[in-house]
């Protein structure tokens, strides 16, 4: 193994290694996990450990092909444009009861400006552009019965992706080789939010969360999904990631956000 190549797997088992947190102030332990990191120039898994294979509600991280999506059917045009105002009938959190941009949107996880971003395409344009992505299971009709698929199919609903093919469709993105415009593609991640490590990586990621649903769609217990899925970029080297959790119980902190700052917490080891 060549040096650089030796380094980037060194640095995917770092990554890897300690994204478990069996507890924290009180906290139970995790039901099932992923993390899994993949070199973006050769397409070769650097680092797998658990259950990367199934399928689980995208949940915010959900913003990024709604992302795309939006830029290239001209819904969205830059990182600050269109600015929307939050309105009383839109149903949102005290925090999210302002004017959004794509790129606060992408940054604050804000769901009404998805949902509108989803009306805007209509249910028929909104199923064809995921499905044309190839995402997951492709499924934005909602829960059964609630007519629901614009407005949170992929909040413990109805579309679902794994952790393999979460990094699958970020690699794509990060080679603009996604079904759409180029324009669309660098728009997308010009928007997304950009952490920086202590040692210079630039980190591009996107958190997600949800409490879970069993089959019959009723909550499954008190069992809450956390996602942090991106890209890191440093000396010519990308890395492309995807670390979900799933905890059998509610905690203090959205778990997308627990995720993101373990594997932040692990880069630089």
């Amino acid at each position: 193994m060549d040096k650089k190549l030796r380094s980037a797997a060194l640095l995917a088992f770092a990554l890897t290694s300690g994204t478990s947190f069996q507890t924290q102030a009180g906290e139970k332990g995790i039901v099932t996990e992923c993390a899994v990191v993949m070199d973006a120039a050769t397409q070769k898994i650097l680092s797998r450990k658990g259950v990367c294979d199934k399928r689980f509600t995208p949940a915010s991280t959900f913003k990024v092909p709604l992302a795309v999506i939006g830029y290239d059917k001209n819904i969205l045009r830059s990182e600050h444009d269109p600015v929307w105002q939050w309105k009383p009938e839109m149903e949102a959190p005290e925090r999210d009861r302002i004017a959004v941009d794509p790129a606060r949107w992408l940054e604050q996880s804000v769901v009404w400006y998805s949902r509108e971003i989803a009306k805007q395409l209509g249910q028929k344009q909104f199923s064809e552009a995921v499905a044309a992505l190839d995402y997951g299971n492709k499924d934005v009709s909602g829960r059964a019965g609630k007519q629901d698929g614009l407005t949170g199919s992929w909040i413990g609903s109805s579309l679902e992706i794994s952790p393999d093919e979460q990094i699958q469709f970020l690699n794509k993105l990060v080679h603009e080789t996604l079904p759409v415009s180029k324009q669309a593609q660098q728009k997308t991640k010009a928007a997304m939010t950009v952490f920086t490590s202590e040692k210079g990586w630039k980190v591009t990621g996107k958190t997600g969360a949800a409490r879970l649903r069993d089959a019959n769609g009723k909550f499954a217990g008190e069992q809450r999904l956390g996602w942090f899925v991106g890209w890191a970029e440093k000396d010519g080297r990308q890395l492309v990631f995807a670390n979900m959790q799933v905890f059998d119980k509610a905690l203090k902190t959205s778990p997308g956000l627990l995720i993101r700052g373990q594997f932040l917490k692990n880069f630089d080891q």
